[in-house]
């Protein structure tokens, strides 16, 4: 199975996992709370950071747009998600702030149009959401933008996920498995569909998870997952629809030390006798041979 080069970093088995603090539209259409979200990715030890791009009247109706919907920003749909939504100059300073920091970003383009616009930044690879997996033409334009690709697989069937990677090809392919429920019960999770994953296309497997929990984050990486992503927000009480299924950032913080300690736990399956061991072995072993 070959790695896939995200920026400066390879994905796959045995490289250190690959951990994706998405922001999504937790930034609540405020920049400087997508600064802050950011810095607390980075502090936490992240390698990158994803947002949301949507051209909204290619991706909604009118009719959904006019919607009733009250919210800070308006009382029809259309009013919330325009005020979600980040143009040009909130992007350039994204990447510039990224920069400055040192941190991987990235974006889930949800039409062909936003794709284009995400092309001017030069990102180092695209996420494919899993409401996009049956977008033929959405699929093909990310390949033909010739960037790695990560394709989330929530909501779909075996046969679905088939389809969309004979689309796209398995070359600088990396697939997530995911549940798409905000929150995702643990019975929900199916951990073990990495495995078949892994088997069935033979490119890096992730995990993008929705739960509360921090610990089957955790339980994916043991199985076997390449790359991870949990949303981040400042606070899981903020208003906003995808709050609730975030990971503040201690605990982000804390998902991060947790993958880094279970990575050194595991070694590399070869039996041997530690240094540290010696002492011991001399004082309780009766009998040596």
């Amino acid at each position: 199975m070959k790695s896939v080069r995200i920026g400066n970093r390879h994905v796959g088995p045995g490289e250190p996992t690959y951990c994706v603090a998405e922001i999504g539209i937790n930034h609540n259409g405020s920049v400087q709370i997508a600064k802050q979200l950011i810095e607390k990715a980075k502090q936490a030890g992240c390698d990158a950071v994803k947002f949301q791009k949507r051209t909204i009247d290619v991706v909604y109706t009118p009719e959904e747009l006019q919607r009733p919907r009250e919210s800070p920003f308006g009382t029809t749909n259309g009013d919330l998600k325009r005020a979600l939504e980040f143009g040009e100059a909130e992007y350039a300073e994204i990447d510039r702030f990224c920069r400055a920091v040192g941190i991987t970003w990235f974006a889930s383009c949800w039409d062909e149009e936003s794709v284009s616009f995400i092309e001017r930044f030069d990102p180092p690879c695209y996420k494919l959401a899993s409401p996009s997996l049956t977008d033929d033409a959405l699929l093909r334009r990310h390949r033909a933008t010739g960037r790695p690709l990560i394709l989330s697989t929530g909501m779909s069937t075996i046969e679905q996920i088939d389809h969309a990677v004979d689309v796209l090809g398995r070359d600088d392919l990396i697939v997530l498995h995911c549940t798409s429920t905000y929150p995702s019960a643990p019975s929900e999770l199916n951990l073990r569909v990495i495995r078949t994953l892994a088997d069935r296309f033979d490119v890096p497997i992730g995990y993008s998870g929705h739960e509360v929990l921090l610990h089957t984050t955790l339980a994916a990486v043991v199985i076997g997952a390449c790359l991870v992503e949990r949303h981040i927000t400042l606070s899981r009480a903020m208003w906003g629809s995808d709050h609730a299924a975030s990971v503040e950032p201690h605990g982000i913080a804390s998902l991060v030390g947790y993958i880094r300690a279970t990575e050194a736990a595991l070694g590399d399956g070869e039996k041997r006798v530690f240094d540290s061991e010696l002492s011991v072995m001399t004082k309780l072993r009766r009998v040596s041979v």
